[in-house]
């Protein structure tokens, strides 16, 4: 109970709640600004953080990703343009409700059940993480190494898209990981004789570059002509019955996407799709859906902010990401001298609880923010995307010059934004690389520490019994595909 009252006099100041109602505003702009992801407003948000403590700096990211994700349901209702890739799911009902006059409806119900998810994932994450990280202490580095390999495959597994796609950008990921020097034998590695690329590639240019330039590129091409939003009415009038009457649909998508979102490398985009799709599944009327059909529009939008609070589960407990939102925290918690993982838990314990209270407040503000943007939303929708390219490209040029007062990491910037411009052309996932360069140190720092033990003896890895479960898991989720593979061929060859 103290650490609790601990945290909570760390949210409770001012200047940290301040930086949470503007982070809040910032995010719910963005998220309504089609082109203009939550990732891409996440890593924008990173070099001001520089200039912040831990509590606020980590509570400004959560608000920001809260409120982005929601507000991403706006342009695809009003416009049939989602405003971030989890919006996508259910845009059809969205925008059928928008089309039959009920604008208001559709955008109530997608801000109450994304306040209610979102709610939801905290109280689960604030139940979860400290259980699972007394459970963690002991583990070793072979456990560590199986965490971290788990991490990637569900990032290339489950990754939107062709899963050899998936694999691509992970191996791409992995291999970025390797440049500089050699945390064991300190040996130099593609680095071509460059000081710079010494210490490795800088994390926080190449995320911004890969999530933000695209989006930069997409939006200086995009033909979109400006488009006149609907009339809007008041919004909440009937909205509770609405929700009392669907509260299965609320209760199921909140823990279908807390539960994906601890998936490492899943996020808000997948948990809307699995939750969409369980909605029509277990819906009396799966023919209405795409048709205005309040049903999965309500499943999913509470799945989505579910899944951003369920994501924050692998990355405070064992370093792993669970999203790319969370890949970008872990970088800020190393800048602020802070190593996630269970120890985390021991030694700052106060400073985790900060952040559990701070998402849960960024998840209350979404009904008055939500409120005032949904009635905001008509001026803004007016607005072309192409005009906000030069604001965005401005500011990633300041982030990543930022990082070390070094040229180098606006040209590391540029760089990875045009490697990601080609990824998204050719429809190759960023989430997986991404995952790669933050977990590649630590699959291979746990894989050589393991080796250096036992002497080069590989039954280590299943010496321990979390290990070996652990061990078979993954090598399950990598032969399952190749099986399935095989057994379509054979029935394709009879």
């Amino acid at each position: 109970m103290t650490v609790f009252l601990e945290a909570l006099a760390l949210v409770a100041r001012p200047d940290v709640l301040a930086t949470i109602a503007i982070a809040s505003f910032l995010g719910i702009v963005i998220g309504a600004i089609p082109g203009l992801t939550a990732v891409m407003g996440v890593a924008l948000l990173v070099p001001i953080t520089f200039f912040m403590d831990p509590v606020p700096a980590i509570s400004a990211i959560a608000a920001l990703a809260a409120m982005a994700i929601f507000a991403g349901d706006i342009p695809g209702t009003l416009l049939r343009i989602p405003g971030t890739p989890a919006s996508a799911a259910y845009v059809a009902d969205g925008y059928a409700m928008s089309r039959a006059g009920r604008p208001e409806r559709a955008l109530g119900l997608s801000m109450a059940s994304a306040c209610i998810g979102g709610v939801v994932g905290v109280i689960l994450l604030m139940t979860a993480a400290p259980l699972l990280a007394r459970f963690a202490t002991n583990f070793s580095s072979v456990e560590y190494f199986w965490l971290a390999l788990l991490g990637l495959t569900c990032a290339a597994i489950i990754s939107t898209g062709s899963p050899l796609k998936g694999l691509i950008s992970l191996l791409f990921g992995l291999w970025i990981a390797t440049i500089g020097i050699d945390a064991v034998a300190g040996q130099p590695r593609f680095t071509f004789g460059s000081i710079e690329l010494m210490g490795g590639v800088s994390f926080i240019p190449a995320m911004i570059g890969m999530f933000a330039l695209p989006e930069v590129f997409k939006n200086i091409t995009s033909k979109a002509s400006r488009q006149e939003p609907p009339e809007m009415g008041p919004i909440f009038p009937g909205l509770g019955t609405q929700l009392r009457k669907r509260w299965k649909n609320l209760a199921r998508g909140s823990l279908t996407g807390s539960v994906i979102g601890a998936l490492p490398g899943a996020g808000a985009d997948i948990a809307a799709w699995v939750a969409y799709a369980i909605a029509k599944r277990r819906s009396k009327t799966p023919e209405a859906f795409g048709t205005g059909h309040d049903e999965g529009l309500i499943e999913a939008g509470a799945a989505n902010n579910g899944a951003l609070s369920g994501a924050w589960v692998p990355t405070l407990v064992f370093g792993i990401p669970g999203d790319s939102i969370t890949a970008i925290v872990i970088g800020v918690l190393y800048l602020k001298g802070l190593e996630p993982g269970p120890i985390i838990f021991v030694k700052s314990p106060e400073l985790v609880y900060a952040i559990f209270i701070a998402f849960l407040l960024a998840n209350l503000l979404l009904i008055p923010f939500g409120w005032a943007i949904i009635k905001l939303s008509r001026n803004l929708l007016r607005l072309r995307p192409c005009y906000f390219a030069p604001v965005v490209l401005a500011c990633c040029i300041v982030g990543s010059f930022a990082i070390n007062n070094s040229a180098f990491g606006v040209l590391t910037m540029l760089v990875f934004g045009l490697l990601g411009w080609l990824f998204e052309e050719n429809g190759i996932p960023l989430a997986p690389a991404i995952l790669g360069i933050v977990l590649g140190g630590m699959l291979e720092f746990n894989f050589v520490t393991s080796m250096l033990k036992s002497q080069g003896d590989l039954t280590i890895f299943f010496s321990r019994p979390v290990a070996a479960i652990l061990g078979v898991i993954v090598i399950a989720m990598w032969l399952l595909p190749a099986i399935s593979a095989l057994r379509k061929l054979r029935a394709k060859a009879a």
